[in-house]
């Protein structure tokens, strides 16, 4: 069942996308932070550009959720893992060729977003980083779009429990139809996994008291920046998303 995108709720993980645009502009943002403007400086082309969207991708998520204008917004210095103002929210990044992903939520979360028609060497790199168990019904499938999926996993997994990929792929086994075990037996985590404009989207995210194991996040398609990068607040749009899978990770047996 398909969902709309611009029903966000605060009080559950949301993830928030908008398309990049294509134009340069020549001067920083006022409202970049110095460790930010430091960071675009030494960025050109379509680098430049999706630095700049992501940052303020992620100071409209952080308006919308906590009410707070977007230019009083801002995250931590570095890889933005959380929000410096407001206070108190976790986040995630990701982007991919022309479409950025920001996850906010009160908990940990991790977001990967790819291209569904990319076709890398997967079945190469199934063989090099993944388990006996993935490898096994993954070559059986033969289907590099089922591979995508235990990837986004893998990345989304890895941002949401704060690690790097190195020595790190097989802490999030992915088994057929999509049972997943995970090695962090204390926390209770979610992972969905969506279709939208032409990508897949996977949002790991680590559960409280509250949380619904049922209920999929909040997804919201905003409007593009304007070409000067103004941080007016921008309009959501009304697009759909077509569910891939929801699941609980299990502790590892």
């Amino acid at each position: 069942m398909a969902g709309l995108s611009n029903d966000y709720n605060p009080e559950r993980p949301c993830i928030w996308l908008c398309h990049q645009i294509q134009k340069d502009t020549a001067e920083s943002p006022a409202w970049l932070t110095p460790a930010e403007t430091e960071t675009l400086a030494k960025l050109e082309g379509s680098r430049h550009r999706e630095y700049l969207c992501s940052r303020w991708l992620i100071r409209q998520s952080l308006s919308r959720v906590s009410g707070l204008p977007p230019e009083r917004c801002e995250p931590v210095d570095g890889r933005p893992v959380a929000s410096r103002t407001p206070e108190g929210w976790h986040m995630s990044l990701s982007h991919s060729r022309v479409l950025a992903a920001v996850a906010t939520g009160r908990r940990p979360v991790g977001i990967d977003i790819e291209p569904s028609q990319r076709k890398p060497d997967w079945i190469g790199v199934a063989r090099r980083w993944f388990s006996p168990v993935e490898q096994e019904w993954l070559l059986r499938a033969d289907d590099p779009f089922n591979f995508l999926k235990v990837w986004t996993l893998k990345e989304a997994w890895l941002k949401a429990t704060g690690r790097g990929i190195a020595g790190n792929l097989q802490t999030l086994e992915v088994r057929k139809d999509f049972e997943l075990y995970g090695d962090q037996p204390d926390r209770a985590w979610l992972a969905s996994c969506f279709y939208i404009e032409g990508y897949l989207a996977t949002l790991v995210y680590q559960a409280d008291d509250t949380t619904t194991s049922g209920a999929w996040p909040s997804i919201t398609l905003l409007e593009p920046p304007p070409e000067d990068f103004r941080l007016t607040t921008t309009a959501p749009i009304q697009v759909s998303w077509e569910p891939m899978f929801h699941r609980v990770i299990r502790a590892k047996r």
